[in-house]
């Protein structure tokens, strides 16, 4: 992966996410994943187990685009209960550095109101980027 992560001069160094990342090569964006299953179906209420399971389907879909973690270069992470995002924080990156690795490109988290999936807590969009 050929890519530069952006972090101006003087900044505090990020935990978890980039400032900023430039890279090159052929787009895939990922739309929208939940926590569910191949089958859509929710296998866990847990906010844990669906982020869990919404960073596979994004690999899946990655995968089959002939991509992997490592071309991300964009996360949108839209959930439901910010207090459940941040009070379970290490659990939440323990399941991400096991399905996405130590990559860490730009993020954004956002709390909303819901999700159109009733059980969803988590949904995830992804830009990529795969080298030419």
């Amino acid at each position: 992966m050929t890519h530069q992560i952006i972090q101006p001069e003087g900044w505090a160094k990020p935990i978890g996410y980039s400032n900023g990342i430039s890279t090159r090569g052929r787009i895939v964006q990922v739309g929208g994943q939940v926590g569910w299953d191949e089958n859509c179906e929710f296998q866990s209420d847990d906010f844990v187990d669906q982020v869990r399971q919404t960073l596979k389907n994004v690999v899946e879909v990655l995968k089959a685009a002939e991509a992997g973690p490592e071309h991300i270069i964009q996360m949108t992470w839209y959930f439901t209960d910010r207090h459940a995002y941040k009070s379970r924080m290490k659990e939440v990156g323990a399941a991400y550095r096991e399905t996405i690795g130590r990559h860490f490109p730009p993020m954004a988290a956002v709390q909303v109101v819901a999700l159109m999936e009733d059980r969803a807590k988590i949904e995830i969009q992804v830009l990529a980027v795969v080298p030419d």
